[in-house]
């Protein structure tokens, strides 16, 4: 069921026992994705978020690359708890969505407006976070439970080559999503006045 915006984003949390079931169809997460990407707005309406969704044997594939990378840098004795979490919370899963970044593009306009150069790097992280957001929001409202994890850029190169994506396309996050096993915990929330200040 469709929440209204404010629910929906209260309800959005970090799942980490996720099973590889979907009540809904591939067809629909594409349209989730698909519709966070053409709506989602960036600075000067650059449009540098690319996106990646990997499902089924993809989605299994990329977090065997993920292991496989670790294990050439965690000892022996951590990396069994580190496989057991990326086994249990992250493949587990029904799917990943990959954010990445354009780099031309953002370099592009660091030439196009070098009065702002220092900054378009930050912009386009703005507008990945926003795409992140969103699209976590939307799934979670779909029915799934989802986190937000950051391998990168360990797996930079393996992604891109096993996917054969291009270059300058940088790696910012992984979504892992499945249907939730268990809820999560609860939340606690610093005193709001402490991170709000109102003028009128």
């Amino acid at each position: 069921m469709e929440r209204k915006f404010k629910e929906a984003l209260a309800h959005r949390r970090s799942y980490y026992a996720l099973s590889n079931k979907s009540l809904v169809s591939n067809e629909e997460i594409e349209e989730i994705v698909k519709f966070a990407v053409k709506n989602i707005p960036s600075a000067f309406n650059s449009q540098s978020t690319r996106v990646v969704l990997l499902l089924g044997d993809q989605h299994t594939k990329l977090w065997n690359i993920v292991k496989d990378t670790l294990r050439e840098i965690v000892s022996a004795e951590a990396f069994k708890s580190t496989e057991n979490k990326i086994d249990k919370s992250f493949a587990s899963g029904y799917g990943t969505v990959l954010f990445f970044e354009e780099r031309m593009i953002v370099e592009g306009l660091q030439k196009s407006f070098p009065t702002y150069q220092d900054r378009f790097p930050v912009w386009s992280q703005h507008t990945s976070a926003m795409h992140q957001l969103a699209v976590w929001t939307m799934l979670e409202d779909a029915g799934f439970g989802a986190s937000l994890q950051h391998y990168n850029p360990l797996i930079d190169e393996a992604v891109a080559k096993e996917w054969q994506l291009p270059e300058t396309w940088e790696l910012i996050a992984q979504m892992p999503f499945g249907a939730p096993l268990q809820e999560p915990g609860a939340k606690e929330f610093n005193p709001i006045e402490e991170r709000v200040r109102i003028f009128k």
